[in-house]
């Protein structure tokens, strides 16, 4: 730990809706982690590995120089910066010429393992996208069994080296119900039979930790359920960065409607009876604490997600707000911390804004879409853009203080050298929410 490159940040989070205020200190919190508190890993997007690629990577094959131009096309098309362009590291197939964007689950992997080693890790929570590129029903050959293995267990064999008995709580993304509801089934049977790894199988579920008075409750949502039970178009962004205008872009055609496989559509209400079950559930929940966490985002800086970001806020945030500490997710795959001050919604109960932490660069890496960053924090006073770090692999690290009632997250990343050496980042706090 003494050779951490350490930027600590320490947010104190006002209890009135009106303010925060941001503090730069050049050390961690004083204080250990007490035995009354809940510490955790949180990491999402991990499932990707080369042994896994994208079938159209091998169907239209890049060398090195293609791969990183198509990149840099996607990234100008995007009307993103030209001066922020990056790539993830490039793997290059053995024997051939062939380039793909080389994966850090590994990485991630051993970098938590030394976290843990000298900082409490009693569990742990998987944001999705656990199984890349098509879930476990791929259509690609290969043993599913096998595939299971190598992307969700063996990239965290280091941190169950160093405690057997850490259990993952997995929650499903898009990726893992690419091909199949049969895929969804093999990953939730997988993980029944795995001593590490805990996921109900309808996908959504609740768990507590810690001890009454001092204790969290959990819940876990299928967002990709909750989307796909809806009907919106993606809009594209305005040179600017701004949003598009959904009605000039439908009536254009450069909107796209949303269009799920029939496999994701939800069964006699899945998804309304999962929004009952949340807002149920949290409701009449006894415990300290509450968090939610699911594999899609609320609010984000990469300037894809915004669309369902806007869906999942409509179906979400009056429930959150009213009741939640906190909301977890991966599904862009960089580090960000935002909050939203829950003005627009009804809350009855909001104690101050609502931590946003979004953890999903496990294994790929994504860019920050600055114009639209900037456009968000123009357009939408609720929302706050924290902090963040873009083409990254890297986690975050959550611990509940029940002495001081503040919710601590750190967030970490790893070398690019595939090492795993830690790298510490920055440190955020918010005072406890919700009564």
């Amino acid at each position: 730990m003494n050779k951490l490159n350490t930027v600590w940040l320490v947010l104190s989070v006002c209890l009135a809706v009106s303010g925060c205020t941001y503090q730069n200190v050049d050390k961690p919190k004083k204080r250990n982690i007490g035995t009354a508190d809940i510490a955790f890993l949180a990491f999402g997007d991990g499932g990707y590995h080369v042994d896994y690629p994208k079938i159209k990577h091998l169907k239209n094959p890049k060398n090195k120089q293609q791969f990183i131009a198509a990149e840099l096309n996607d990234w100008l098309e995007d009307y993103r910066p030209r001066a922020e362009f990056d790539h993830a590291p490039i793997y290059v197939y053995p024997g051939t010429d062939i380039a793909t964007e080389q994966g850090g689950a590994q990485a991630v992997g051993l970098a938590m393992a030394q976290l843990c080693k000298t900082k409490a890790c009693q569990f742990a929570i998987q944001l999705g996208d656990n199984v890349y590129p098509d879930g476990a029903d791929a259509d690609d050959g290969k043993d599913d069994q096998k595939r299971l293995h190598d992307l969700v267990y063996a990239p965290l064999k280091p941190l169950f080296d160093v405690d057997p008995n850490l259990v993952v709580y997995s929650a499903l993304g898009n990726h893992d119900w690419k091909s199949s509801r049969k895929g969804v089934a093999l990953q939730t049977q997988w993980m029944a039979k795995q001593a590490n790894f805990y996921m109900e199988e309808q996908g959504y579920y609740s768990y507590k930790k810690g001890v009454p008075g001092n204790d969290v409750e959990f819940f876990v949502l299928d967002t990709n359920m909750l989307l796909a039970g809806q009907t919106f178009y993606e809009v594209p962004l305005n040179s600017d960065g701004s949003e598009g205008d959904e009605g000039q872009a439908i009536a254009n055609g450069t909107a796209e409607l949303e269009v799920h496989e029939q496999h994701e559509g939800p069964k006699n209400g899945e998804d309304l009876k999962q929004l009952a079950w949340l807002k149920q559930g949290i409701a009449n929940s006894t415990a300290k604490w509450k968090l939610v966490y699911g594999h899609h985002i609320l609010w984000s800086i990469g300037g894809t997600k915004y669309s369902e970001g806007h869906v999942l806020r409509r179906l979400l945030m009056p429930t959150l707000c009213k009741y939640a500490d906190g909301y977890i997710a991966g599904h862009e795959h960089d580090l960000e911390l935002l909050t939203d001050d829950c003005t627009q919604y009804d809350s009855g109960n909001s104690q101050g804004k609502l931590p946003l932490i979004i953890s999903g660069a496990a294994s790929k890496m994504r860019g920050k879409h600055t114009p639209f960053a900037q456009y968000q924090a123009r357009q939408y006073p609720q929302y706050d853009l924290v902090w963040s770090k873009s083409f990254v692999w890297g986690f975050s690290h959550i611990n509940l203080d029940n002495e001081d009632d503040q919710l601590d997250v750190s967030f970490y990343t790893t070398a690019r050298d595939l090492s795993g050496e830690l790298q510490s980042e920055a440190q955020f706090s918010f005072n406890k929410r919700t009564q």
